[in-house]
């Protein structure tokens, strides 16, 4: 596979995160995927925020289960954007996407939209949840899974393929040499998290990694 950037949250370093705008973004810089991240509204919606709370990147207050789709459209998100559902990032940007399950309910919500919406091949399901993957791999057999770890302890490649991953998406400065060629002679792929200056691009690099996550539009230029 070729080298992947990933654009965390959009390009959550120039763009409010988790927006409309941040995607499109995302996508007319050339990232070759986006990362977003997704919880349950109190009506069931797939809400896409990162924190459980609206209180850090919204106008409003509260947990977003307590809260309608109605309610959390009245909020700002940044520069004026409104939170997103998911469906709306699917319209938005034709890029390929990494849908992160914070909320392990939201699963078979997800899987859901994603057999209705025909786009399995073009949405990564991701988790630091393994009962989230299990859930969609039980629904979604085709789908691709990647297990997303800060413990990476030796249980951490047979918990990727229990869950039917193909890729692990890990801190960057927990890596090591050894860990990402016992995750390649298992097939697994990897790529870290965050990547936002040269330099850690260049230990990406001679970690032999297959891509990084990255809050940015660019690094030195290009990814």
């Amino acid at each position: 596979m070729n080298f992947l950037t990933v654009g965390h949250r959009g390009v959550m370093g120039v763009e409010p995160e988790n927006t409309l705008r941040s995607f499109r973004r995302a996508e007319g810089e050339g990232l070759d995927q986006i990362e977003l991240d997704l919880h349950l509204s109190k009506d069931g919606a797939l809400v896409v925020m990162h924190d459980a709370e609206v209180d850090r990147t919204t106008d409003g207050t509260g947990r977003i289960g307590d809260l309608t789709l109605d309610a959390l459209r009245e909020l700002d998100a940044g520069r004026g954007e409104r939170v997103p559902v998911f469906e709306e990032v699917l319209d938005a940007v034709s890029a390929p996407i990494q849908a992160e399950i914070k909320d392990v309910a939201a699963a078979q919500v997800l899987a859901t939209v994603l057999r209705e919406r025909d786009e399995v091949g073009r949405v990564s399901v991701i988790s630091f949840h393994d009962e989230a993957l299990r859930a969609v791999g039980e629904l979604l057999p085709q789908s691709h899974r990647v297990l997303v770890a800060s413990e990476l302890g030796p249980d951490l490649v047979p918990r990727a393929l229990a869950v039917g991953a193909r890729m692990v998406s890990l801190e960057l400065p927990h890596l090591s040499l050894d860990l990402v060629r016992r995750c390649h002679e298992a097939e697994l792929a990897v790529i870290a998290w965050t990547v936002n200056t040269p330099q850690e691009l260049e230990l990406a690099r001679a970690l032999r990694l297959d891509g990084i996550v990255t809050d940015l539009p660019s690094i030195d230029g290009r990814c």
